[in-house]
This record gives structure tokens, sequence and C-alpha cells, in this order.
């Protein structure tokens, strides 16, 4: 946790309120071809599959015809060393994305279902949630408001962290208010004048950046620009969407 300067957290979070995300698309990407490695038990079985009947009928010899191949007689092969280690990878490549597939095949209950949401900031929550639990979506929420001493104060919070941390029943049901907290990424009392940042498990916070507060995502490493005057995403792919508090002139 990291105390900030008041006046320096005062000049970069009162400019935008949003809610931005990143999509993760980084599981699953691996040399083109590496894949069918993993139908080979050994290396001998990866040398039998170069190995025609038309060779073990003038050869005579399997283990003969496995030295041809090895050693390039018919065509690009890999040594052995080689073999081993693209096997390896695609394997370790296949169970990450079977890990993924599951997570995010599991049926997720959504503390937004069955709710009628009249507020915009709800829905918009609403319609992130579903890919924040599961993994496919990481969202960066700011909010300013006033407490319940009726001090404003404002922050930046993950969305996908606190999913996993707090019950959201009470927030689409209307019964409490989304706050930004002391533990959030970010954290300000205009009233007290308390400021502070705290990277969470999936953004780190650079509050030192001559570009102003910025937070990186620590799955893809993009940067989010929270200035809405600078560049928000240096990723195309990425959702930037400006969101009012409904109670906020």
């Amino acid at each position: 946790m990291i105390r900030t300067s008041h006046r320096y957290f005062q000049t970069q979070v009162r400019r935008a309120v949003a809610i931005a995300a990143f999509y993760n698309t980084d599981i699953g990407k691996m040399e083109y071809g590496t894949a069918a490695l993993t139908r080979f038990k050994v290396y001998e079985d990866y040398l039998d599959s170069k190995v025609t009947p038309m060779d073990l009928f003038y050869l005579k010899s399997r283990e003969f015809a496995r030295k041809l191949v090895e050693h390039g007689h018919k065509g690009m092969v890999l040594s052995r060393e080689e073999f081993e280690e693209k096997k390896a990878a695609a394997q370790a490549a296949e169970a990450a994305e079977s890990s993924v597939f599951y997570s995010r095949s599991r049926r997720v209950t959504l503390a937004s279902a069955g709710k009628e949401l009249k507020d915009n900031f709800l829905k918009a929550l609403a319609e992130r949630e579903e890919a924040n639990r599961s993994g496919k979506m990481t969202s960066v929420i700011f909010i300013r408001d006033h407490n319940t001493l009726g001090q404003e104060v404002s922050g930046y919070i993950d969305y996908a962290h606190r999913l996993k941390t707090q019950d959201f029943e009470p927030y689409f049901n209307g019964k409490k208010r989304l706050m930004p907290g002391r533990s959030d990424l970010c954290y300000c009392n205009w009233k007290t004048q308390v400021s502070m940042s705290t990277s969470s498990p999936n953004f780190e916070v650079i509050y030192d950046d001559p570009n102003g507060l910025l937070f990186k995502n620590k799955r893809d490493k993009k940067i989010l620009n929270v200035d809405p005057l600078g560049h928000v995403f240096i990723s195309e792919h990425d959702l930037y969407l400006r969101m009012q508090r409904s109670n906020l002139a």
C-alpha cells in the first residue's frame, strides 16, 4: 500500500468517471505445428511417423530407417532434444487452455441475475459481471461520491477482485452503494485529505509516471491511462465507457 500525494491525486482523479475493461486473449498461443507433437509418446514414435512402408521394404530394419530419418536423409526433422522441449511446451499450452476453458465453462452465479435495474451504473456493472467473474475480462471502475458522513470520496476499483471478495447482491438490490475504500486501487477522501493507492491481483498502480495515474494489467501488460484527454488504451480491442453516476451533477 502506498500513500500518495493528495495534490497529485486531485489533479489526476477529478477528470473522469468511467468503467474500463480488458479482454483477456493471451491464452493458447503457440508455435504452428507444435501441438501435433503431443500425439507421440516417445521420440521413436515421431521418427516412425516419417518412415514409409517402402522404406521398411528396402531397408529391412525399422531401427536403420529411424536413423536415416534422424540424420536428415528424409528432410528436416527435430533432434531428440528439440522434440522433448517442443512437446513439453505443447503439453503445457494444452493444459493451460483446458484449464481456462473449464473455468469459463463452469456455471457462474451472478449477483445481478433476475434484477430489474434502472440505474445506468448498475446496468453497466451487470453487463460486465459474468465476464469479470469468469476471467474473460478485467475492469477498472472509477467512482466519485459522498460517504455516509457526507464527505466527498473518489477512487478506482478492480471490479473482478471486488467480485471475489465481496457479496454484490446488496449492491444490485439497491440496499448498498458501491464505494471506493482504502484497499482499492486508489482512494481519496477530499475532506480529510487522505489519499492512498494499492495494487491488486489484476492491476499494478503506477502513480509516478509523467503521463499521470496509470494502471498496468498484470496478465497482458496493457496500460490504462485514466486521463480522458490522453490515450486510454494501447490496444484497439479494449473497451472504454464513460459512465456518470446517476445521482451526480
